[in-house]
């Protein structure tokens, strides 16, 4: 061997045993002062590691858990959680950390944990099976299937008591009756490929506005229009919803939209599902008000809610907006920012068990604290006895601006605000003498996809060029450590198991790919654009359907296949959007082709659940009125490219090129020493011009 070979090979084999030393040492570390210690000890996920020292024999999901229940004819629990999720907290603390649990658990059943942020496929095939046995659906999900994954049991948060009873009954059942719990799986399992079945027919729509119409007015009946948001007794942001209506409202100029989407905007931004002291988003009220917050805070709320409170500021112009895009910009890059670029998955609700203590305050507290006109700062965040807690405290929450309560109090605006900032200090202080929730600290690519349009979406509405830094860098990041062997992973952290990327993971980056290409007209973005749509199809394209798998794998019991919005937009929306632009920039007739046929596959679902399907109609608004492709064309693009961002276009496609370029969008536009703007509509382009205001006349089409 040569001499510089095994010098090297030598170096690996140190690095290998250090390597190996230094895991052992780890380990002993995590397991050493514990009781008990199981198979999650080795995993990295922050909620599997929760539930590494329960007396339970728990595992993590693999094909040899199940080799193992076949080869010991044992039941599977398959109990799925996230880190932020309080009930999942709850059921850890008082059922699997009990050792009269354990022993039933570890005596007739195989357990498997799963993070559903991190296999977020198991999660939707077995929410598909709760649903289907249960009607409901929530987290911890519990499922007891069979050997071969079918589900024979599923259900949500159990009392100890409850758990041990179903789980002795499903035990004695299978052992006893087997021919009937295989029956009963079965059911369900076809049940939850039919769930999943979207046929081949195509059919033919015509997308008008009428049919727009009919459409709006079902959603409507949904609109809580007094405190803005949907009809129910818990408030959820929605975003994907509310972009719907910022696109559909500059279209149609409908009043009543209008203003339902202000007062949702306005209610969301000023009550207490905002953290007011450090900035950020909660996940969602518990109440009508939107007041009181189920504290725990994720990244895909508020990477979703700066595209929100961005195009909004577009449209109305309004400073509280604007206020709060930055206010939570600051906190995602205080708290969530990791030290790789990328950001965390989400903040805890609890700590010690307790939720929400990190952010509520007694009113001792606040006297000591705010020591400069209490009684200003009591009128204006409510501090009054009926908004006490059960724990006599309070969570802060205004009603009106400041400007609106700067009037009402006969204050300057000027003198309250300079109040308000040191308030927002001395709390800020006291905070950092806490307890800080728990860090989901993976990083999920989906989810960092989502807050780089979203930080996009805030360079184009402010114009600060550091927004559109942070999510070069964010996306420079990802490339370099999710897109391993030019394939992308779902999520990763330090020592962390690789899983192939989901459905979600491609589309969102290919639209996060096609937003930075169009407002720094740089190809490289546009290039991985495609490259991640041509992969999109290749990975999970069905060929019973016109739609897209959530998953390119074939282990679970049912493929996947999920069309309606949540608390993030629709993958396969957001695929069908991402065919549409790209279709129009490159007139690729294919792409737009399917594009269409994805929408009228959808007809019957949005007419019937509108308030489900709000990315769908954003494409449908697409597909009802003129969409433009605007081309910006001379060394004096990326002034006008700046220009046009400043204004919300929800028809078009705004790109732009500096210098001579062969797309067919530039090509033989440039003209040497000038700049032109080129609107075009189905390939035919109007005469070019050179002022974004004259581009903007060639725009104007019919209102409703």
């Amino acid at each position: 061997m040569h001499k510089q070979s095994v010098f090297s090979f030598i170096s690996q084999l140190i690095w290998v045993y250090i390597l190996l030393f230094s895991a052992v040492s780890f380990s002993q570390k995590l397991t050493s002062g514990f009781k008990h210690t199981n198979a999650l000890i080795n995993e990295t996920s922050p909620y599997l590691l929760q539930h590494a020292h329960n007396p339970v024999n728990w595992q993590p999901w693999s094909e040899a858990a199940f080799e193992q229940a076949k080869s010991q004819n044992k039941l599977v629990i398959v109990s799925i959680g996230y880190s932020s999720c309080h009930w999942c907290h709850v059921m850890e603390e008082e059922t699997f950390s009990q050792e009269d649990v354990a022993q039933v658990m570890n005596e007739n059943f195989i357990n498997i944990k799963v993070d559903r942020e991190e296999r977020p496929d198991i999660d939707q095939v077995y929410m598909t099976a709760v649903q289907l046995i249960q009607g409901r659906v929530g987290w911890p999900l519990n499922v007891i299937v069979l050997p071969n994954g079918k589900p024979l049991y599923g259900g949500t948060y159990q009392t100890k008591t409850d758990w041990i009873k179903l789980l002795n009954s499903l035990s004695k059942t299978y052992k006893e009756q087997p021919e009937k719990t295989t029956e009963f799986a079965n059911r369900i399992a076809a049940g939850i490929q039919e769930k999943n079945e979207f046929g081949t027919e195509k059919g033919s729509v015509f997308f008008s506005k009428e049919l727009l119409n009919t459409n709006i007015t079902t959603l409507k009946e949904n609109w809580d229009l007094t405190y803005g948001g949907l009809k129910g007794q818990q408030k959820f942001m929605l975003p994907a919803n509310i972009n719907f209506l910022l696109d559909y409202v500059i279209l149609s100029n409908d009043a009543q939209a209008k203003k339902y989407i202000k007062l949702s905007l306005n209610n969301m931004a000023l009550r207490g599902v905002y953290d007011h002291v450090e900035g950020g988003f909660f996940r969602y009220s518990v109440d009508t008000k939107w007041q009181l917050p189920h504290f725990e805070k994720m990244l895909y709320d508020n990477a979703q809610l700066l595209s929100v409170y961005a195009n909004a500021y577009k449209v109305f112009k309004n400073p509280l907006y604007k206020e709060r895009i930055e206010e939570t910009y600051q906190f995602l890059n205080t708290i969530f920012k990791s030290k790789s670029g990328p950001y965390i998955a989400a903040l805890d609700a609890d700590v010690n068990s307790e939720e929400g203590v990190y952010y509520l305050w007694n009113l001792e507290e606040l006297k000591a604290l705010i020591t400069n006109r209490f009684d200003l700062f009591k009128a204006y965040y409510n501090i009054l006895k009926e908004n006490a807690l059960e724990s006599e405290s309070y969570h802060l929450f205004t009603t009106e601006t400041s400007s609106e309560f700067c009037a009402n109090q006969n204050i300057s605006e000027a003198e309250f605000i300079n109040l308000n900032i040191e308030w927002k200090t001395n709390l800020q202080q006291a905070r950092q003498q806490r307890q800080i929730p728990r860090k989901d600290d993976k990083i999920i690519v989906s989810w960092n996809a989502l807050l780089i349009s979203g930080l996009v979406d805030v360079y184009k509405a402010l114009g600060d060029v550091k927004y559109l830094h942070e999510a070069q860098k964010v996306y420079t990041s990802l490339l370099k450590n999710a897109y391993r062997f030019q394939n992308l992973v779902h999520s990763y952290k330090k020592n962390s198991k690789p899983v192939a990327a989901f459905l979600d993971d491609y589309v969102f980056m290919t639209k996060a790919s096609f937003d930075l290409y169009s407002v720094t007209t740089e190809l490289e973005y546009l290039d991985q654009a495609t490259k991640l749509l041509n992969q999109t199809k290749e990975k999970f394209t069905d060929s019973e359907s016109v739609f897209y798998k959530f998953n390119s794998g074939k282990e679970l019991i049912s493929k996947i296949i999920t069309t309606n919005d949540g608390v993030q937009p629709s993958a396969n929306a957001v695929m069908a959007q991402n065919l549409l632009k790209l279709g129009h920039f490159y007139y690729n007739e294919a792409y737009l082709n399917e594009s269409k046929n994805m929408l009228i596959a959808m007809h019957e679902k949005i007419a019937s659940f509108p308030e489900s399907y709000s990315q769908w109609f954003a494409l449908q608004l697409n597909m009802t009125f003129p969409y433009y492709e605007i081309a910006v064309v001379g060394n004096k693009a990326p002034t006008l490219l700046s220009e046009f961002n400043t204004k919300h276009l929800p028809n078009a496609i705004v790109v732009g090129s500096s210098k001579p370029k062969n797309q067919n969008l530039f090509e033989s536009r440039f003209v040497a020493g000038e700049t032109y703007i080129y609107v075009c509509e189905e390939r035919a382009c109007k005469l070019p011009v050179q002022t974004v205001d004259e581009a903007l006349e060639q725009m104007e089409t019919e209102r409703y």
